[in-house]
């Protein structure tokens, strides 16, 4: 991997500086010169290092997202067992999600905001992420010979961490660690609930 440029360096410093603006204000609420004070620049020289603030959110999206699905990939790597494997997953987007509550806020509020390329680029990054969720979801399902919906799991799964930032409290929650195991042990016992294939649906019972 080459070594960091000051560009890049510079712009990693700026991209944090966004993060605290865009969690702070929100992003229709933050303006370029927020952006350029908050990271101690003029304008002209916030404008040299990224052109809107639109190319700022995407680049906040593009770290993030990219970092998390590349260390899971490397943690993947060192695991064959499928619960392993989700448990893996679980672990690494609580830890990222903890050590990085403002972007992810930003990220979870400011969901629909990039449009044409940036957004188009964002959402394949994303929908990568959904796939390898959805094959260990499949994978486990098959080497337990379990009957559920993969998708609605996966989604189940996401809308358990994902919202972690708004409740977590260090003081009194547990670690990404012990987080993920008892998560992991929530979600597990759930789907390895299902163990036939037919319906679970009950039909109402009308008033009288």
């Amino acid at each position: 991997m080459p070594p960091e440029s000051r560009f890049d360096r510079r712009l990693s410093q700026i991209l944090a500086h966004a993060t605290d603006v865009f969690y702070e204000r929100g992003y229709e609420g933050a303006s370029m010169r927020d952006l350029s004070r908050a990271s101690g620049m003029s304008l002209a020289g916030l404008y040299h290092y990224c052109e809107s603030k639109e190319k700022l959110l995407y680049l906040i999206q593009k770290h993030t997202f990219s970092t998390i699905v590349e260390k899971l990939r490397e943690r993947l790597a060192e695991a064959d067992d499928a619960e392993a494997r989700i448990r893996i997953f679980i672990l690494n987007h609580l830890e990222y999600f903890l050590a990085n509550q403002r972007a992810m806020k930003v990220l979870s509020h400011e969901d629909e905001v990039l449009k044409n390329g940036y957004g188009s680029e964002i959402a394949a990054i994303k929908r990568e992420y959904y796939r390898i969720c959805l094959g260990l979801l499949d994978d486990y399902k098959r080497e337990r010979g379990l009957y559920f919906s993969s998708r609605i799991a996966v989604l189940s799964l996401f809308g358990m961490m994902n919202w972690i930032y708004t409740w977590h409290n260090p003081r009194i929650d547990a670690d990404a660690s012990e987080l993920a195991r008892q998560m992991g042990d929530i979600f597990l016992q759930g789907i390895c609930a299902a163990k036939t294939g037919k319906s679970t649906k009950r039909k109402s019972v009308a008033p009288n």
